[in-house]
């Protein structure tokens, strides 16, 4: 019997970015809207989600929208980017191939059910298909229940950046995760 579990790779048109769009800002707010103001929130969600900022993303070939279904219904979605340098010196940057995950959001009813670690799963196996030495991400550095999530799948922190949400300059953390096999 198979899975009700269905991740596939997103498909650049404007129906699929319209169902981003609002997913994203459902899983975002879910996520972040009762540690954050409701102006700072309603800024970000404006200038993150829309069709069309969804569109630009779907069709940027560095970019891999991984969408996950149960039974027909979008619950959660991951954005992996190719040759990305966070975290990483601008002279190494050059030469790294190192894969983000810079969005994996599962609708809040959903989560601790298995598609993140689905998703998460997904991503590293892009990532070993585009023989990258390893995965980076950003991670709120209030955000414990990801930070765990991240942490046992072996990523670790390396660094910090700014994240701008609104008006509100918050800290994420840099986790990486090394591919075994690969020089890092």
């Amino acid at each position: 019997m198979s899975s009700p579990l269905r991740i596939s790779v997103a498909k650049a048109n404007l129906a699929t970015a319209t169902r981003l769009a609002e997913l994203g800002r459902q899983t975002f707010q879910e996520t972040f809207a009762a540690t954050n103001t409701p102006a700072d929130m309603a800024a970000y969600l404006a200038e993150t989600y829309s069709p069309a900022l969804q569109l630009a993303q779907l069709q940027n070939a560095d970019n891999t929208f991984l969408l996950a279904e149960m039974q027909g219904q979008l619950v959660g979605y991951a954005l992996v980017a190719k040759n990305s340098p966070l975290g990483l010196s601008a002279a190494s940057a050059a030469t790294a191939r190192q894969l983000e995950i810079k969005q994996l959001y599962i609708v809040e009813a959903w989560i601790g059910t298995g598609l993140g670690a689905a998703l998460m799963r997904r991503c590293l196996d892009l990532a070993q298909a585009e023989s990258c030495t390893g995965v980076v991400l950003g991670v709120w550095e209030h955000n414990e229940r990801a930070k765990a999530f991240y942490q046992r799948f072996g990523f670790r922190e390396v660094g910090e950046v700014a994240f701008k949400l609104g008006q509100d300059v918050q800290r994420d953390l840099i986790y990486r995760k090394g591919l075994a096999g690969r020089p890092s």
